[in-house]
């Protein structure tokens, strides 16, 4: 080990330092507190012999120096020091010393102090590289769940809708631009104008996300699907005890859910007039109560509001309170049909023909000339929802390479599987009453799965009301989804 003995007496000092050398250590000698401050910083020891009692610094104040002002914690300490003066012993120890010594200095306690130290320096090399190798284990296990994680994402965000984007017209480019500027500003609320299908959803979660390194939650919200008298307890919670048949200890709210991330309000033109005063304050005050509470809550959350009604005329006609009109309407971004925007059809329709065609393991790959003539001139009233819809039940339907007019029965007005839509702003409906089946095959279970994830969208995800509209128990709607995780 490299020693440094300090000791102001010459011939003390010597002789301990030929003795120490003898063990095969090596010994650099200083006759006060002051020299031996001046080695340390300019060389690396392992341990510090030092006499208590010394000209112009104590071995104590020298200790303390040492770990205070040069920082060398994996330096070890021994302070020798009288029989009579205890005191000052129990204080080097308090100030980190490893151990002490009496005078006069016994060579048997002298050689075992050396030891235990050698002993506990050679520890602290071990941990030190066994924890460099930890380290760069768990660095090299972190970014390797990074990359995971980063894959399990761009996964995720495919399954959203936000793997890819189709933005193929000047229009829906300065959307995603809005969406872009607004997503590194979360102080700002926002709502989202457009009729049912352009996509709101998708540009909300857009704000929210990114470029995919946000982690926050998002948690959305069907106002249109909530009935007035659950709508507050919904969204703020409730207390325990708050009205008959809620739960004992209370529940939280979507408030809570998003806390940190965003709250996506869809339709939120269909919130009661007496909560959207509530709301005004969660936006202005970042605070709430919950339903039968007292204690005032704090979020931070953002709110990003959806409508595909003429919010203006609501406002105008009472049932949209103007300040939270106003308080949103900071940070607008207004979709425009598909119809407005014919240059976007043919692109979203072979984006879509390609991903839904690759997922259910098609030969999909090309629209024809004519198949194209067709979908340019339908006015897509259900937007881009009904063009994907209609898409996906072709892809469902028929096993092709390349998407015609035969395909597109709904289109032609032909009574299908899937019917055209008539009411603006709807997107193709099933109708039960008058159906043909496709030549070839029918695939029932793909079918199956397509009515069930249709009608749990058609619910916001309330899986009860789902559940009620398609004729099924709850039981049975949990046990078919659950057998497609």
């Amino acid at each position: 080990m490299n020693i440094l003995l300090v000791e102001d007496e010459v011939r003390s000092r010597q002789y301990v330092a030929r003795f120490l050398t003898q063990l095969g250590h090596h010994v650099v000698e200083a006759g006060d507190g002051e020299e031996a401050l001046r080695l340390v910083a300019e060389q690396e020891f392992h341990l510090v012999f030092t006499d208590n009692r010394m000209p112009r610094m104590s071995g104590l104040e020298f200790l303390r120096r040492l770990r205070q002002d040069l920082e060398r914690p994996d330096m070890d300490v021994i302070l020798v020091t009288a029989f009579g003066d205890m005191e000052t012993a129990v204080e080097a120890l308090r100030a980190g010393a490893y151990d002490y010594l009496l005078k006069p200095v016994n060579i048997e306690e002298l050689v075992a102090v050396t030891e235990r130290v050698a002993e506990h320096q050679a520890l602290r090399r071990e941990h030190r590289v066994l924890s460099r190798r930890f380290e760069d284990a768990v660095r090299a296990a972190t970014e390797e769940t990074v990359q995971e994680l980063s894959r399990l994402k761009q996964a995720y965000y495919q399954v959203l809708g936000l793997g890819r984007i189709g933005v193929f017209s000047p229009a829906m480019a300065q959307v995603m631009e809005q969406a872009r500027r607004l997503h590194a500003d979360r102080s700002v609320p926002v709502l989202i104008c457009g009729e049912t299908g352009t996509g709101k959803e998708v540009v909300a979660r857009s704000i929210h996300y990114g470029d995919g390194s946000v982690t926050a939650p998002f948690v959305a919200v069907n106002c249109a699907a909530l009935a007035p008298t659950v709508f507050e307890s919904e969204l703020f919670g409730y207390e325990g005890g708050a009205f008959t048949g809620g739960l004992p200890k209370g529940q939280k709210g979507k408030l809570d859910l998003a806390q940190g991330g965003t709250l996506f309000l869809d339709e939120i033109s269909e919130i009661p007039v007496d909560l959207q005063a509530k709301l005004l304050r969660v936006i202005q005050e970042r605070e709430f109560y919950r339903v039968g509470g007292l204690k005032k809550l704090s979020t931070d959350v953002r709110i990003i509001g959806a409508t595909n009604t003429n919010i203006e005329a609501e406002v105008e006609q009472g049932r949209f309170r103007r300040d939270l009109f106003y308080r949103l309407n900071v940070g607008r971004i207004t979709i425009p049909p598909l119809r407005e925007r014919p240059e976007d059809i043919l692109p979203l329709a072979q984006m879509f023909l390609v991903e839904i065609a690759r997922d259910k393991g098609r030969r999909w790959s090309s629209i024809s000339p004519e198949a194209a003539a067709l979908l340019q001139r339908h006015d897509w009233p259900g937007n881009v929802r009904e063009l994907k819809n209609l898409v996906e039940w072709v892809v469902l339907m028929y096993d092709d390479v390349e998407l015609r007019p035969e395909h597109l029965g709904p289109l032609q007005g032909q009574r299908g599987v899937v019917a055209a839509g008539t009411a603006a702003g709807h997107p193709p409906v099933l109708d039960p009453a008058d159906f043909v089946l496709p030549p070839g095959r029918f695939p029932l279970e793909e079918f199956t799965d397509l009515v069930v994830k249709r009608a749990l969208e058609m619910h916001g995800g309330n899986k009860t009301e789902t559940a009620r509209y398609l004729g099924i128990s709850r039981s049975s709607l949990y046990c078919r989804l659950k057998e497609k995780r």
